[in-house]
């Protein structure tokens, strides 16, 4: 199993992986003319010479890397002069500091770096959401390199998941430790959020409020079922997907501290993990070590500038978002034991359903097997989540009714 991992740009994360099976790390600048799948806040502080400089220690430690251009929209700007020479310029700049692979979400942008930058290794991103025999194909026919299939409708979906591996020769990819909620309706217009908010030429200037996560973690926190109705697949359970060909497997966050990256791949390369499920698969909360972007989000000038935009936004109203994102991690690690749980060790023999039967034909709330699981594996913090749920409700309120923005 060959593992694609996203990094940190911390140079300690190449030393700590060199000897495993890494043999790719992903990830891009704060933001650029393509956009990606993480708001520039996220990932803030990841110049152009910092990625050059993680380049060149990857490829000196036999690593190749990947750069994401994989933003679901490009707002058309791929159809102009003006967009033409930015994208050209991004990619004769990834080209000369030596990137080995480019990710693509557009079948348009695909087509321009195989034909123009035929030295690059292309890899479609889950946003493409290839989830079909014949999407595959035809991104297979576009002369596309790697295919990463949609994790939020095939991870459990053996029978579709054999399909496409009979159908394609390229290499095919699986996300292993998203959270996302399987068949999430808010998936496509969240990865277009995302792009815009990555794009250096957006007019919102990097600000963002994603409401599409504001609403899945709160809807995990109200209902444990949606900790299990979600697309991991856990370490112990990669053999399953070994033994229909799939070798190839893709490992978040790219905001994550370095211990944290680590120990996931760790983790998958012993196909274990005692402890809790969410420190493999869980995007924010994290405790011990804080990689530089974690730390550069607790500063002042961090938050005055994402988040004082007055000309935009009611900042008395934004002050809960604020400690509502403090008080889940997202800013800062929690203290203390961790206030949700799903023990992985209580989720052996999960799988066992999925190899016969798949989740698109099925309601969930009739068929109640996750939820019979999440009763034996989740637990959460009583007093936790009702705080929490008191300021979902304040934020969302604010959100939707316009006060937010100061116009209700």
């Amino acid at each position: 199993m060959k593992i694609s991992l996203a990094t940190n740009f911390d140079p300690e994360l190449i030393r700590r992986v060199q000897d495993s099976p890494v043999d790719e790390l992903f990830g891009k600048l704060s933001s650029d003319v393509a956009g990606g799948g993480r708001a520039s806040y996220q990932i803030e502080g990841i110049t152009r010479r910092r990625v050059a400089d993680h380049v060149r220690a990857a490829r000196a430690a036999g690593i190749r890397f990947n750069y994401l251009l994989n933003g679901a929209c490009l707002d058309n700007h791929e159809f102009t002069r003006a967009g033409q020479k930015e994208l050209r310029a991004l990619l004769d700049w990834l080209t000369k500091i030596g990137v080995e692979a480019v990710t693509v979400g557009s079948p348009f942008l695909l087509k321009i770096v195989k034909q123009c930058y035929p030295h690059f290794r292309t890899r479609v991103s889950v946003f493409a959401c290839i989830d079909h025999v014949r999407k595959a194909k035809m991104w297979e026919e576009l002369g596309a390199d790697c295919l990463m299939l949609d994790s939020l409708l095939v991870n459990r979906e053996f029978k579709l998941l054999k399909a496409i591996r009979a159908a394609v020769k390229c290499d095919l990819e699986l996300l292993v430790n998203n959270s996302c909620m399987s068949s999430c309706a808010y998936s496509h217009y969240h990865m277009n959020t995302l792009a815009h908010a990555s794009q250096s030429r957006h007019h919102s200037r990097g600000f963002f409020i994603d409401w599409c996560f504001l609403r899945c973690t709160m809807m995990k926190l109200t209902d444990p079922i949606n900790y299990i109705r979600s697309e991991w697949i856990r370490p112990e359970d990669l053999h399953l997907y070994e033994s229909m060909g799939y070798d190839r497997i893709k490992i978040t966050e790219r905001g994550a501290p370095t211990d944290v990256l680590a120990r996931r791949v760790k983790a998958y390369t012993e196909r274990r993990y005692d402890g809790n499920l969410l420190d493999l698969v869980q995007p924010y909360g994290f405790s011990g070590a804080v990689s530089d972007a974690r730390e550069q989000r607790r500063t002042f000038w961090w938050r005055f500038k994402h988040l004082f935009r007055p000309f935009l936004v009611d900042l008395r109203r934004l002050w809960n978002v604020k400690r509502l994102a403090e008080e889940r991690g997202m800013l800062k690690p929690l203290s203390g034991p961790p206030p949700v749980v799903v023990d992985n060790r209580a989720l052996d023999g999960f799988m066992d359903r999925f190899q016969a039967k798949g989740c698109k034909d099925v309601d969930c709330e009739s068929c109640q097997y996750c939820h019979r699981w999440a009763e034996r594996a989740v637990r959460i913090e009583p007093q936790y989540r009702d705080r929490c749920v008191g300021l979902y409700d304040q934020v969302f309120d604010d959100m939707h009714s316009g006060r937010m923005w100061g116009i209700a």
